[in-house]
């Protein structure tokens, strides 16, 4: 037989090694050294063949050739063999050996699933299979290729199977691709995708996600007038939408709406209904809902949520007695829960009840988060202990965590406080190096350190320093210091920064222009403060209402002075209709 195996032809092996199998000689392969000798092609060919009569035999040669022969079974082979399983409804063992090949030979690639599909023309298996595809890649996080795996299904008129849909739309509304959810959706609609209640689920939560309200009430009408029925899921993920958006009357018409359809809220329902109200300071009206829960057993979630409202209402005392209840009922802090308490000690300077809460955290071990971290970070700088504040931030990076632009905000305030310009700056790049912009703040805390030094040339050559530390310096940094130095009406060192950033090719912005304009407006010079808004004019550089509210936040205490700059702008027509609307509501309404 070794000589026949070198003398026939591939179609003549492929029936000697059916025959050999059929018969269960499994070790005459290894005895003629035919195994040695199978190519792939010969392996698939082997196994369409045994599938005829069922999957058993294709599936026990497909484990011996791994086993007996370290044999590496090729993409097209692992993938008849998934087919075979699965046309025999051998459905779990299918989905792992599909699994394995998913990831390891770059499945989700058009030409690849092309090449694949091709060869078995079942449209049913297909579907099947390249569904199954698609949940797999959902479920691992790798949205790119389970939507590559979904195209190549529309394209080719494979219908998606509607668990499949659901899982896709429920991965993309997760890490909150909101108008990815929206197109795949349409496209699901499309190829014929009928959607249920699952699919409605998910739509709705993508509309929390992002906070659209009226595209969650959309639907909610349509699946009603569509016979489907909300269910839980559906009342509870309205329910959060409306308290995040502090909709309390709607929430509530939500419950009452549940409770007459015969659906009880759950914990969950009361959690979202009692954010909503510590989220605006209601804590009355949070603490009357805890005390009306019925049906339900209040959670660590529930305790955390009112204790933190109370912090945020300076009501320490209500909020150590509600962690004292929780711990009676059995329920233990978590970091969440120290963490609200360690926030407002904090904000009461108390620095050493919160070393002690700590300590209990770590007898507990209860292990602290960057929250955490941040808290305390942010209390040693505000009473300038920096010693401590950096000790805090080496922990920090020991145990592994990663600090965040919060972390230096607070470094960078404490340090400018103390006059630390090494230190103060030294933590401004590092923040840049991490990949984090700061904000108005940061920079006009070092516009304030040097400005209280009388070193103003060191504020102008400041976007140089970025430069040469190799850090790119946009217009956000020349408008944060032309922002803050227009209000300390350090209106020459702001000019020459202004030039500085015209010289490197950078037209300002609305911001830039309107602090330039009013600090000339302030200190008298009406002609340059005429110039820079009949720029603005030239170039439609309008002012928003967010510019607006932060201006005249910022120059309240200018009283008539402001009002007649605005006056100056308003003829200038640099404020738009809709706009000025606005402002007008604002007015009446202060």
């Amino acid at each position: 037989m070794a000589s026949l195996v070198f003398q026939c032809g591939e179609t003549r092996l492929t029936q000697i090694v059916c025959g050999v199998v059929v018969k269960g000689h499994w070790n005459s392969l290894l005895k003629s050294n035919i195994g040695s000798n199978l190519t792939s092609t010969t392996v698939n060919q082997v196994l369409l063949n045994l599938s005829q009569d069922g999957c058993r035999e294709s599936w026990a040669f497909f484990q011996w050739l791994e086993s007996n022969l370290n044999h590496n079974h090729s993409l097209q082979s692992t993938w008849t063999m998934v087919r075979t399983l699965t046309m025999h409804k051998h459905f779990k063992t299918a989905q792992k050996l599909l699994e394995k090949i998913a990831v390891r030979d770059y499945l989700s690639s058009p030409s690849v699933l092309t090449s694949l599909v091709m060869t078995h023309d079942d449209p049913d298996l297909n579907s099947q299979i390249l569904s199954w595809l698609v949940i797999f890649y959902a479920n691992s996080r790798m949205t790119q290729e389970a939507i590559q795996v979904f195209e190549h299904m529309r394209v080719h008129g494979f219908k998606p199977h509607l668990h499949a849909c659901t899982v896709l739309l429920n991965s993309l509304a997760k890490v909150r691709l909101t108008d990815l959810v929206w197109k795949v959706y349409k496209k699901m609609v499309r190829v014929g995708v009928v959607s249920n209640i699952h699919i409605v689920n998910v739509l709705i939560h993508a509309c929390c996600k992002s906070g659209d309200v009226e595209k969650a009430e959309s639907l909610l009408n349509e699946m009603e007038s569509g016979f489907i029925f909300p269910d839980l899921f559906t009342f509870n993920t309205m329910i959060s939408l409306y308290c995040k958006k502090g909709m309390h009357y709607e929430a509530l018409g939500i419950q009452d709406r549940m409770e007459r359809g015969g659906i009880p809220p759950d914990i969950v329902t009361y959690n979202s209904l009692i954010y909503g109200f510590c989220r605006e300071g209601r804590m009355r009206e949070a603490l009357r809902l805890f005390r009306e829960i019925k049906g339900a057993t209040p959670n660590l979630v529930t305790y955390t949520t009112l204790i933190d409202g109370y912090c945020r209402v300076n009501d320490l005392e209500e909020a150590l007695r509600l962690r004292e209840e929780m711990e009676m009922k059995g329920l233990c802090p978590g970091v969440v829960t120290y963490n609200a308490i360690l926030r407002k000690l904090c904000e009461e300077g108390r620095i050493r009840d919160a070393n002690k809460l700590l300590n209990e955290m770590s007898d507990r071990k209860v292990e602290p988060d960057n929250v955490t971290c941040n808290t305390l970070i942010n209390a040693y700088s505000k009473i300038g202990d920096m010693v401590s504040a950096m000790k805090v931030k080496k922990k920090m990076l020991e145990a592994a965590f990663k600090p965040d632009q919060f972390t230096f905000k607070a470094l960078i305030h404490g340090f400018c406080k103390l006059h630390e310009v090494n230190s103060a700056k030294e933590l401004l790049f590092e923040m840049l190096d991490a990949g984090f912009s700061p904000c108005y703040s940061t920079y006009s805390w070092l516009v304030d350190m040097y400005c209280d030094q009388g070193n103003k040339e060191a504020v102008i050559g400041l976007p140089d320093e970025l430069s040469r530390k190799g850090l790119c310096v946009d217009i956000s940094v020349y408008r944060a210091l032309i922002r803050r130095l227009c209000k300390l009406d350090k209106i020459v060192s702001a000019e020459t920064i202004f030039n500085l950033m015209q010289a490197k090719g950078m037209k300002g912005d609305s911001v830039v222009y309107t602090s330039l304009a009013y600090a000339y407006f302030k200190s008298g010079k009406a002609i340059s403060s005429s110039d820079m808004l009949d720029e603005m004019a030239k170039r439609r550089l309008m002012i928003t209402l967010k510019i607006y509210r932060c201006f005249s936040a910022s120059y309240a205490g200018d009283g008539s002075i402001l009002g007649l700059f605005w006056g100056h702008v308003i003829e200038r027509g640099l404020i738009s209709k809709n706009v000025l609307k606005h402002i007008q509501e604002l007015d009446v309404n202060s």
